[in-house]
């Protein structure tokens, strides 16, 4: 089978978003063919380059979405008139379509109007060569005034002025760049089997385009809904400008779910969102992400007995409680050092480390922060007048002293701890369990669905209700040592990259099966010939094609002679 995966921002660029499970997949599907087309988002990306290859990936194609060169293509009136007329439509549907945040679903009108204006802009750039420069002209920003002020527009559309008008046009400019691609020839998208799109948003639109062109089936995951995204980004933005980019990121979405033969979500939180969002629940079926198990299988298997009597128990002492993420506010670690007091208060010997690097500038801050509130909640502690204390909260980052790699950190700690607000997929919490450790978290997300019955699970923001659930554990070994091992056990059946590879192969044969065939063989008479694609076709490799099968003399018919009687 031949695979195009399209991706934005992430591979084969190294340190790509959702790079490391796309990589994972295409090693394990070593049987069938990958194109790859990717959207770059940035210049330190491209300079930082690609994840080594497999042999499978047969091509690459990149464009940068973050900058577009003029391709010098000069429309004619006809053309111009072509590309008022589509973008006009798109416009249009932009300004009719139902407020965001409302209960109303798109309408049927106004998301057949956005299809066949991205259509037919699309066939516009094929015919003529591109639109960089259309989509940036004053032509476009004059269209979608047009659309601002036609009766029946929106209220937040109408009251867009001038930069409003230019803001939105300059980022649709952006989203529509991938129209203007060489990509959709026979020997491009064309040629492929099916397209999968690792994200939404803008890298589905290339899927989109090889649907519309060739009847290439679509298969889109996606780990993170970009809609909700967009809805939480821009908001120092104007109401105008939030409404009408809110408006062709929910069409665009609708078009994606609907054309999509299977969508992905990457757990249940992410599920709901689709759904929310217009998803038809008999596309959805829900893989999780695969993560590899190899780097913590010696913790893993490793006893308890045995790990107290190793050289971590002299480092983290018998009752540690780890917290390994990025550092920023949305991880609550406020709450964490508050309810941290509480254990310390019952049960003295605890230490608490927090491993982790800030996230950017604010993260930067809020980890000041937190130093300084963990040194007014535990001022340091000396055994006598000429010894010097030392704080039971220890802020560290990997790769330093005693916490050289993930499973090194899990290995001297007693209890994993998740304090977060607000969280997607806890990859770290999958770390902890696969490591075989009791854990605690807070209630958002995907932590229950991830957990399951293998850890304990308090409200968020509650301090008190987060110390007495690691009292808990810490005074009950073998309870820990229960949780600890159902939670390994649950992890290596459900998220490790054996499962990810597997359910991906399957849901890949099922998409092809489905689909009717594209381009089917004739005969001499012009009648399709049914199998005449042999299975051996998508294995990598060339063939020669079917071998013609030896017919019998008496099968053949011999026509007989026709005699004429002439008188």
């Amino acid at each position: 089978m031949r695979i195009g995966l399209l991706t934005e921002g992430g591979y084969p660029y190294v340190g790509g978003e959702g790079g490391v499970w796309c990589d994972r997949l295409v090693r394990g599907l070593d049987r069938h063919e990958f194109d790859v087309y990717a959207f770059s988002t940035g210049q330190a990306q491209e300079d930082a380059g690609w994840l080594p290859l497999p042999p499978q990936v047969t091509r690459v194609r990149t464009a940068p979405l973050w900058a577009a060169e003029e391709d010098g293509v000069v429309h004619g009136r006809r053309a111009r008139r072509r590309f008022t007329e589509h973008y006009g439509e798109l416009a249009a549907a932009l300004c009719h379509a139902a407020e965001p945040g409302t209960a109303e679903k798109p309408g049927t009108a106004e998301a057949d109007r956005f299809t066949n204006a991205l259509h037919g802009l699309a066939e516009l750039a094929r015919d003529e060569g591109g639109l960089v420069a259309a989509l940036r002209s004053e032509q476009a920003v004059r269209a979608l005034e047009r659309a601002c002020r036609a009766p029946g527009a929106r209220r937040t559309a109408r009251e867009a002025r001038v930069p409003d008008l230019l803001t939105v046009a300059d980022h649709l400019e952006r989203a529509l760049r991938p129209l203007s691609l060489d990509w959709y020839e026979e020997d491009g998208l064309g040629a492929v089997d099916l397209c999968h799109a690792a994200s939404g948003g803008i890298a589905v639109l290339p899927g989109l385009l090889a649907r519309h062109f060739f009847g290439v089936p679509l298969l889109v995951t996606e780990y993170g809904v970009r809609l909700r995204t967009h809805y939480l980004t821009r908001p120092d933005a104007s109401p105008a400008v939030r409404s009408l980019l809110a408006a062709f990121h929910g069409l665009l979405t609708a078009e994606t779910y609907r054309a999509a033969s299977y969508l992905v979500p990457g757990n249940a939180h992410a599920r709901r969102w689709q759904e929310r969002c217009g998803a038809d629940r008999a596309k959805l079926r829900t893989i999780h992400p695969g993560l590899d198990a190899t780097p913590f299988t010696r913790v893993g298997e490793d006893r308890p007995e045995g790990r107290e009597k190793g050289a971590e128990r002299e480092h983290a002492g018998p009752h540690t409680l780890v917290w390994i993420g990025r550092v920023e506010p949305a991880k609550d670690l406020v709450s964490l050092l508050h309810a941290f007091a509480e254990v310390r208060a019952a049960e003295p010997g605890t230490r608490l480390r927090i491993v982790g690097r800030p996230s950017g500038p604010e993260g930067e801050a809020y980890l000041g922060h937190c130093r300084a509130l963990a040194a007014q909640l535990f001022p340091d502690e000396a055994d006598g007048p000429h010894a010097v204390g030392r704080n039971p909260v220890t802020f560290e980052e990997l790769g330093g002293p005693g916490a050289e790699t993930t499973a090194d950190v899990h290995a001297g700690g007693t209890v994993t701890v998740l304090s977060s607000v607000v969280e997607g997929f806890p990859v770290g919490l999958i770390e902890a369990m696969f490591c075989g450790r009791a854990t605690v978290s807070t209630d958002v997300g995907a932590v229950v669905e991830v957990i399951g019955g293998t850890g304990l699970v308090v409200p968020p923001r509650n301090p008190r209700a987060l110390a007495e659930a690691c009292v808990s554990l810490l005074r009950d070994p073998e309870r820990r040592a229960r949780l600890g091992a159902a939670a390994r056990a649950r992890a290596l059946e459900l998220f490790s990259v054996e499962q990810n590879v597997a359910a991906f192969h399957a849901l890949y044969l099922e998409t092809v099966a489905r689909t009717p065939v594209r381009r089917p063989v004739l005969d001499g008479a012009g009648d399709p010939q049914p199998f005449a694609a042999p299975a051996e076709a998508h294995v990598p490799g060339h063939w020669t094609g079917p071998t013609p099968r030896a017919v019998p003399t008496w099968a053949v018919e011999t026509p007989e002679p026709v005699t004429e009687t002439v008188r």
